[in-house]
């Protein structure tokens, strides 16, 4: 074992220089162990940082969809509710318009039977003249034969149907 101590001047200097290599190298490595875990700390910051916006990007996009959804469905409700309220008002025009009818076609129905009354009031009133101008010429014809003269004339209103010629 003396060899080991005659070489300890060398061996200790080797050693030292050894265990300082080997103590840069663990240094070396925690620094870039670090370095690495600082770097994927960052990339991972980055993707969830990209991965939040991406996602704040979807919500609003989904936000801007659904607003753009719900103004176009109120743009209808509204559409809806005039075409409501002009079907309202079609309706009310044509319930008017179907009573002015039925008061139409009653007035006409009324009219029809007073004309028809009126048509047949005037054919009774034209047979009673002919029955009385016959009348009346007959009895004309009987005071000429009883006086022997003529019959007195007639009045003016009724001596154009009186004189003028008869049905028989």
């Amino acid at each position: 074992m003396d060899w080991l101590t005659s070489a300890a001047p060398v061996i200790a200097p080797a050693f030292g220089a050894l265990g300082v290599i080997v103590g840069a190298w663990f240094s070396y490595r925690q620094v870039k162990r670090k370095g690495d875990a600082d770097e994927r700390v960052a990339v991972l910051q980055t993707k969830a940082t990209a991965e939040a916006t991406e996602g704040q990007t979807y919500v609003e996009a989904m936000k801007t969809v659904t607003v753009g959804f719900s103004s176009l469905l109120d743009q209808q409700r509204g559409m809806l509710d005039q075409q409501r309220v002009l079907l309202d008002q079609e309706r009310t025009m044509h319930a008017q318009t179907v009573e002015r009818v039925n008061m139409l076609e009653a007035g006409q129905l009324e009219l029809t039977r007073e004309v028809r009354q009126l048509q047949e009031e005037q054919r009774q009133d034209r047979r009673w003249k002919a029955a009385a101008l016959d009348y009346i010429r007959d009895l004309r014809g009987l005071v000429a034969k009883a006086l022997g003269r003529p019959a007195p004339e007639p009045p003016e209103e009724i001596a154009a149907d009186v004189t003028g010629p008869s049905r028989d």
